[in-house]
């Protein structure tokens, strides 16, 4: 099956927001086994949306669209894809209550009357029923083509998506596709598609293909089969072999992140962490205290940005400052050592380096980074090179995901 993604809203062509709903609804799509091909934007205009719908009808099995769901006059997403497909707009009586209600229990006032339209919705339809907003969605099926239609608001639109959309659309597969990622850091994309080249050029189900993230790579398995067990069946050994082809550079299979993996070992080992920070201005702390239950593994940070935090918070003496400089491997052995003892922690990581724009007063150039971990054996540290010209939130998000590694690397024996 093709898709195509059609956008509707202004403030997308602004640049007023980004198209994160895309994005999102084109990986989830890949993973169904749905081809998307083209993506679209326009703007609140029906002359425009009407010649998009013309030209996606001739070439998608599935389109659907994001936004003009709304209550106000230039949300005519619905308007005009009735128009185009010869469908007429019916009242559905009970979704509206549900708006009414919802207005009444999340906003506590009565529904303003123009918010009709929204349970205005095309004659037999599929409706989306939307528990988290006021915009529902649907769905149906017109001379061989599937239109969709989801809100525009991102937690609205997964919602429906996860929720109701994709059941719709699990109902037209020809079997069942199942999918699983394998998430990998430390080794680029074009080094994985060259340790994998060759199942990747000669399987066809299941089928491997890698993706580049931002600082790590991922490999996606996908097999289609009648079943899910069969899937299954199918996949397991294809995982096994990536496993193996590219060794301990594999953090995991279908995990959220490195901080998930690090939180999950810590919590298994029953061992509790704590962050020092100077160039990485406390992501890492953020991307612990992101996790649901970090409390329990995470014991707090000190972003320890200038010589006098790094001195009078952490006990960094002031004499090896001066004599190694704060972005150097005693600085920040002496940064986790101190931190760990501060937070009463198992485990410290401390990060220093130079995120740029330029190098910093002692030459260090953009992107060299200091990562140490002290434990109750010692302290191991390494220098890092996060990379040149790559900009100061690139550099960063590199030092944290490589600090987040170090710990995930230690607590498991391999090498650093």
């Amino acid at each position: 099956m093709i898709a195509e993604l059609i956008a509707v809203g202004t403030e997308l062509l602004l640049g007023s927001i980004a198209n994160t709903d895309a994005q999102y609804l084109s990986e989830k799509l890949s993973a169904m086994g749905i081809t998307v091909h083209h993506h679209t934007v326009v703007g609140d205009n029906p002359g425009r949306l009407a010649e998009a719908l013309e030209t996606a009808r001739k070439r998608a099995d599935i389109i659907i669209t994001t936004g003009g769901l709304g209550p106000t006059c230039d949300d005519l997403t619905k308007q005009t894809i009735c128009r185009t497909f010869g469908r007429e707009l019916e009242l559905h009586a009970d979704i509206l209550e549900e708006i009414r209600t919802w207005f009444r229990t999340k906003l506590g006032r009565e529904m303003p009357e123009n918010n009709v339209q929204q349970a205005l919705l095309p004659v037999n339809c599929t409706v989306f029923d939307n528990p988290v907003g006021t915009a529902p969605g649907c769905a149906f099926e017109e001379n061989g083509v599937h239109v969709l239609m989801l809100p525009g608001p991102p937690f609205e639109c997964r919602y429906l998506f996860e929720h109701r959309a994709a059941r719709y659309l699990e109902k037209l597969a020809d079997g069942v596709i199942v999918s699983h990622e394998i998430k990998i850091f430390g080794m680029g994309e074009s080094s994985v598609e060259e340790a994998l080249r060759e199942p990747m050029a000669t399987l066809a189900n299941p089928t491997l293909a890698p993706y580049a993230k931002l600082n790590e790579c991922m490999v996606r398995a996908t097999a289609k089969a009648e079943t899910r067990e069969a899937a299954e069946k199918m996949l397991a050994p294809l995982v096994e072999q990536v496993r193996t082809a590219l060794g301990d550079v594999v953090y995991g299979v279908d995990v959220e992140s490195l901080e998930a993996v690090v939180s999950a070992l810590l919590r298994e080992r029953g061992l509790t962490l704590s962050a020092a920070e100077s160039c990485t201005g406390g992501l890492i702390a953020k991307r612990m205290t992101d996790l649901p239950g970090a409390s329990s593994v995470f014991r707090g940070g000190v972003v320890s940005y200038t010589n006098g935090v790094k001195s009078g918070v952490l006990g960094v003496s002031g004499e090896l400052l001066e004599e190694y400089g704060a972005v150097s491997e005693p600085a920040a052995r002496a940064m986790a050592e101190g931190c760990r003892n501060i937070c009463g922690s198992d485990l410290a990581v401390s990060v220093t380096g130079v995120a740029g724009p330029d190098r910093d007063s002692r030459g260090n150039e953009v992107g060299t980074v200091y990562i140490a971990l002290a434990g109750p054996e010692g302290t191991i540290c390494r220098k890092l090179s996060c990379g040149r010209g790559r900009g100061r939130d690139r550099v960063r998000s590199a030092a944290a995901s490589s600090a987040f590694d170090m710990i995930r690397r230690q607590l498991l024996g391999l090498p650093l």
